[in-house]
């Protein structure tokens, strides 16, 4: 079992990351122009402090040895849906091929590996843990999943338009 100072030393850490993740997809944001994109980096914006305010409230409690609280209802996860519906995401692949968007394959790669990272840190930390510590982190780690799997379907997708494009022609 991990001590209470561990404890604070693990989500303080994951803190920080969910703070980078953040601000990279924030600068991210600002850089692009496709309106699906601009609009599924918001949503994963506002999820990413939906993790940071849950993570706060973690260390808080562990700060003044108090007992973690889960959330009631599970308002903090992903939506189920998947960031756009087919039509547009289909829309988005097409534009980001039309305008040659090759900085938006290395942004998603980035958003991707940021996302994996801590989803594998959640997962390790887990293993480590036990009780409500355990479950936070098992319930970050799947979230973080679902972002995981989003950035690295347009990832593959956009790596594998840019790959078939004609250059030069």
């Amino acid at each position: 079992m991990s001590s209470r100072n561990d404890l604070i030393k693990i989500f303080e850490f994951a803190l920080n990351q969910e703070q980078t993740g953040k601000s990279f997809f924030e600068f991210s944001l600002s850089r692009m122009g496709v309106g699906a994109a601009v609009s599924a980096f918001e949503r994963l914006i506002k999820e990413e402090d939906k993790h940071i305010d849950f993570i706060q409230s973690i260390l808080k409690n562990l700060k003044s040895d108090q007992e973690i609280e889960l959330p009631a209802e599970v308002d903090l996860a992903p939506e189920q849906e998947n960031f756009f519906d087919s039509r547009a995401r289909a829309e988005f692949l097409e534009q980001c091929v039309q305008e040659s968007m090759v900085p938006d394959v290395t942004v998603f790669n980035t958003a991707w590996l940021i996302e994996k990272d801590l989803s594998e840190y959640y997962a390790r930390m887990a293993e480590k843990t036990e009780g409500k510590a355990r479950e936070a982190l098992e319930m970050l780690s799947e979230w973080e999943q679902q972002h995981e799997l989003f950035f690295r379907e347009f990832r593959d997708k956009l790596s594998q338009a840019y790959a078939q494009m004609p250059w030069g022609g």
